[in-house]
């Protein structure tokens, strides 16, 4: 079911990734409570490395699991439970994710029994497991009586439930106008627009940063300074130039103004926004950048709105 669903999103111009839990290594949460003072697990595997970025990075997420004792198998609650760090930055931390706003969350869940209870717990999980990492919870497709090898691939409604669950709830996600914000690191200017055009306009562009030579990890210091605005740049990655225009397909690229130089695409727009560099800079300097960012992306934002740019 899960593979099908994905199929479908992938042709709608969606793309994915999977998360096999099982394959994965994720410990179990053991409360030693540093997510809530700290905002970080301090638990070593696949989360810490990997999964939190992917869950931040996602537009949408897709929680898919067979009904073991009216909820979800050990390996995914532990992934779930995990994202306790998620829900601490939100409600103990107060930061905001800039794609909480637009980010869609959708279950698929099959039973061997007929009971009426059988997917009531799975769907109050799923409730707050998307609450936890920023995500509506949009929809849900739930089979009973689904015991035996090839019973759901017979199903006769299955093809036409996911076509319809997929383009629902893309509907808002597909067409949006697509933006590249680029820098020589990817590690500050670039992720400051990036995130205050999530953060106001992500329901209407679709956004990526990116870097000619990224830096291993973005700037502690632009990070301190966005979560003065309240704005959460937590597990954010760097991301090479030549691959984020492969993969978001940009129709205006905007460069920092460091001097880069980006490759010539037909029919992409380019506008040099010539920022001063806040690298190695003090914090009052990396604020005074990051507010004129603020307002360029406001001005940026209207100009979408009025079909200008």
């Amino acid at each position: 079911m899960l593979d099908l669903f994905l199929e479908e999103a992938r042709k709608l111009g969606a793309t994915t990734q999977v998360i096999d839990v099982d394959k994965r290594h994720i410990l179990p949460c053991k409360e030693y409570t540093v997510c809530e003072k700290k905002g970080f697990c301090p638990i070593d595997d696949d989360m810490k490395k990997e999964i939190y970025a992917l869950l931040r990075e996602a537009e949408a997420v897709v929680m898919a699991t067979p009904i073991f004792f009216y909820n979800t198998t050990a390996q995914l609650k532990a992934l779930i439970d995990r994202c306790q760090t998620l829900w601490a930055r939100k409600y103990k931390l107060k930061l905001i994710d800039p794609g909480q706003k637009y980010r869609k969350g959708f279950l698929l869940a099959l039973g061997a029994t007929k009971g009426a209870n059988l997917f009531e717990g799975v769907k109050l999980t799923a409730k707050y497991f998307f609450d936890a990492i920023g995500s509506g919870f949009n929809g849900s497709l739930t089979y009973s009586r689904i015991e035996h090898l090839g019973d759901m691939e017979k199903h006769p409604t299955v093809h036409d439930d996911v076509r319809r669950e997929v383009r629902n709830m893309l509907s808002g996600l597909t067409g949006r106008r697509r933006i590249l914000f680029a820098c020589k690191e990817n590690a500050c200017r670039s992720q400051m627009a990036s995130a205050f055009t999530q953060y106001l306009a992500g329901d209407r562009i679709e956004v990526l940063s990116a870097g000619t030579q990224p830096a291993k990890i973005p700037s502690p210091l632009m990070i301190e300074a966005m979560q003065e605005k309240g704005i959460d740049m937590g597990f954010r990655k760097t991301r090479q130039l030549n691959e984020a225009i492969d993969s978001l397909k940009p129709e205006v690229i905007i460069i920092m103004g460091c001097g880069e130089e980006c490759p010539f695409i037909p029919g992409v727009k380019i506008q040099d926004w010539s920022l001063p560099d806040p690298a190695g800079q003090p914090i009052n300097f990396m604020r005074q950048v990051r507010d004129e960012i603020e307002k360029r992306v406001v001005t940026l934002i209207q100009q979408v709105s009025d079909g200008i740019l």
